[in-house]
C-alpha cells in the first residue's frame, strides 16, 4: 500500500491511478486503523484528509473518463461493508494534504516508478 505523492496523481499512468483509488477506498473502510508501515502515518490525521486525498484521485478518474462510484464523494461513506460515519468534522485543506508528502517523499516516490519502469 502507498498514498503517491500528490503532485504525482495527474501524471500517474492508468494502473498506478486505478489503483491509487481501491487503496483509498480499503483506507476509508476496512483498512482504517489498520497497520500497514507505508500508509501508517493517514492515522494520525482526521479521515477527512484521508477523502480530501481520494478527492483528487477521484477527479483525475474522471478527468481521464472513468466512473467512480459517486457514494465516494461522500466523506463519511466507508464502503459497503462499514456503517459511514455520523458525522465527519470538515478540515481544511493544507498544501500539502499529508505534511509527510514533502520533497523527499516526493522523490521517492519517483524513484519506485522507475523501479516499475515508470518515468515521470
Amino acid at each position: 500500500m502507498r498514498l503517491w505523492h500528490q503532485k504525482l496523481i495527474a501524471r500517474l499512468p492508468r494502473q498506478q491511478l486505478l489503483g491509487q483509488h481501491r487503496e483509498c477506498c480499503a483506507l476509508r473502510g476496512k483498512g482504517w486503523q489498520r497497520p500497514h508501515q507505508t500508509v501508517n502515518y493517514v492515522f494520525n490525521y482526521s479521515p477527512y484528509k484521508l477523502f480530501q486525498y481520494h478527492y483528487l484521485v477521484m477527479a483525475e478518474m474522471i478527468k481521464r473518463g472513468y466512473h467512480p462510484d459517486m457514494k465516494w464523494f461522500d466523506p463519511c461513506y466507508r464502503g459497503q461493508y462499514m456503517t459511514a460515519y455520523p458525522i465527519l468534522a470538515q478540515v481544511n485543506i493544507t498544501a500539502p494534504i499529508y505534511p509527510e508528502h514533502n520533497t523527499q517523499y516526493y522523490h521517492a516516490c519517483l524513484d519506485n516508478l522507475k523501479r516499475k519502469n515508470i518515468i515521470i
